[in-house]
C-alpha cells in the first residue's frame, strides 16, 4: 500500500501517487482526493455524490478517467495478434468501431475488462483499467514477442481523457465543438475539433447514458476542462462513476469479476468470441462453457432495510449461498441495489434471499440487470 500522510488542507498527499494533466484543476474545484490504482483522483467534488449523479442523469456531467491505460498497437499482424490474446474477434470489427470484451488467461479467468478500438486496418487503441494496466501489458508483452512486426506503445501519459456522459452531452459538444461530435454513433471513435485542439472522441461511456470519452492531447487537458465547465458540465467524480455504473448493471473488475472468475458465472459470455485462430483461452472457455456453472452473477434490490456491500455473504434457509460484489443506494431509483454471485438455482427473477448487513439478516429480491435504462428517442 502507498504511504501517505495528510496536509495541512486534509488533504491525501503522497509522492508516489501519479497525478493527471487535471490535478490542479480538481484542487481548485475543492474536489475530495483519494488514491484510487496508483493515482491521485478526485472522489468527489463539493456539491457531493447524489448531485453528480443526478446531474449525469438529467443533463450532463463530466469524469477525468485519464487513469485508465490507453495502449495502442500497429504494424502488419497486428489484428490477427489482438485476436490471439483478446475475445473481441478484432478481425470483424469495421474500421472507426469499438467492441467491449473481457481479457482471459489461459485458465480463462479474467484479467480485465476492456474497450478495443480498430483505428485503421492494422492499428489498434486498446484501453484497459489503471488498477490492472501493468499486469495487462507484462501478460502481452512476452507474446508480442512473437509477433516482431507488430508495436505496442503506452501512450497513457501523452494523451489525456474525459468522460462527457448525459442526456444533453452530445448537443453540449456540439455547440463547442468545430467538429459535429453527435455525427460519431454508439461505439464509434472519430477525430473531432474541440475548443481549437484536435483529439479522438469516442461515443462510449462507464454510466449508462449517452455520451463520449474524448482524448486530447495532455498539453490541451486544462483548455478542454475549462471549456466543458463554461459549457455548464458538471465535474463528477470517481463516487459518482461507481454509483452510476452499477445502476446501469456494469461490472467493476477488481469487485465484481477478477482472474478468480469466468465471463460465463460473470454473465459476459455475449462479449466473448473465442474461434479466432489462436486465441490463448479457447480451449479453457470451451471446456468452461461445455460444463456449465454452478454459480452466477445477479442483480438484486433489498426488500428490508439496509444497503448491500462488497463482501456480504449471501444466504438462504440458513445456508450461505453467494457473496455481495457490490451494492449502494440508488440515487435514481431511490431503492438500496446490489449485484453478487448466488448458486444457479437462486438466480431466477422474483428469487429471495437474505443478505447479512452488519450482523443482520435482511431479505433481498432478484431483479432483471440492468437497474436503470436511459430513455432513448
Amino acid at each position: 500500500m502507498t504511504q501517505q500522510h495528510d496536509s495541512p488542507s486534509g488533504r491525501v498527499e503522497s509522492a508516489t501517487l501519479k497525478r493527471t494533466a487535471l490535478f490542479q484543476a480538481h484542487v481548485s474545484l475543492g474536489a475530495r482526493l483519494v488514491p484510487f490504482a496508483g493515482w491521485e483522483m478526485p472522489l468527489n467534488y463539493p456539491g457531493g455524490i447524489i448531485s453528480e449523479v443526478k446531474a449525469v442523469r438529467s443533463r450532463a456531467g463530466m469524469f477525468d478517467v485519464s487513469h485508465m491505460a490507453r495502449l495502442r498497437f500497429s504494424g502488419p499482424g497486428a489484428v490477427s495478434f489482438l485476436d490471439t490474446v483478446l475475445s473481441a474477434n478484432v478481425a470483424s470489427m469495421r474500421i472507426g468501431r469499438s467492441k467491449y470484451h473481457v481479457i482471459c488467461d489461459e485458465d480463462g479467468g479474467i484479467i480485465d475488462d476492456a474497450l478495443v478500438y480498430r483505428i485503421a486496418d492494422e492499428e489498434c487503441l486498446l484501453i484497459v483499467n489503471a488498477g490492472n494496466a501493468d499486469e495487462v501489458m507484462d501478460w502481452i508483452n512476452p507474446r508480442l514477442e512473437a509477433h516482431g512486426n507488430v508495436q505496442m506503445f503506452n501512450y497513457t501519459d501523452q494523451v489525456g481523457m474525459i468522460a462527457v456522459q448525459g442526456p444533453e452531452a452530445a448537443a453540449i459538444l456540439d455547440k463547442i465543438s468545430e467538429t459535429l461530435v453527435s455525427a460519431i454513433r454508439a461505439f464509434q471513435i472519430g477525430e473531432v475539433s474541440i475548443a481549437g485542439a484536435y483529439m479522438r472522441a469516442a461515443r462510449t461511456g462507464y454510466t449508462g447514458e449517452d455520451g463520449f470519452e474524448v482524448m486530447p492531447p495532455r498539453e490541451a487537458m486544462q483548455k478542454i476542462w475549462a471549456a466543458f465547465r463554461d459549457a455548464g458540465i458538471e465535474p463528477c467524480g470517481l463516487g459518482a462513476r461507481d454509483v452510476l455504473r452499477l445502476e446501469a448493471g456494469l461490472m467493476l473488475h477488481g469487485t465484481d469479476i477478477s482472474r478468480d472468475n469466468n465471463p460465463y458465472e460473470a454473465g459476459l459470455e455475449r462479449f466473448v468470441h473465442i474461434t479466432s485462430p489462436g486465441y490463448v483461452a479457447h480451449d479453457a472457455l470451451a471446456r468452461l462453457r461445455a460444463q456449465g456453472t454452478h454459480r452466477i452473477m445477479v442483480g438484486f434490490k433489498m426488500v428490508g432495510r439496509g444497503i448491500p456491500r462488497n463482501g456480504q455473504a449471501i444466504s438462504k434457509s440458513g445456508e450461505t449461498v453467494g457473496i455481495v460484489t457490490s451494492g449502494t443506494h440508488s440515487p435514481t431509483l431511490d431503492d438500496n441495489i446490489g449485484m453478487g454471485y448466488v448458486d444457479r438455482g437462486l438466480s431466477d427473477e422474483g428469487t429471495r434471499f437474505e443478505i447479512d448487513v452488519r450482523g443482520r439478516l435482511v431479505e433481498a429480491e432478484v431483479v432483471p440487470l440492468p437497474f436503470y435504462s436511459r430513455k432513448r428517442s
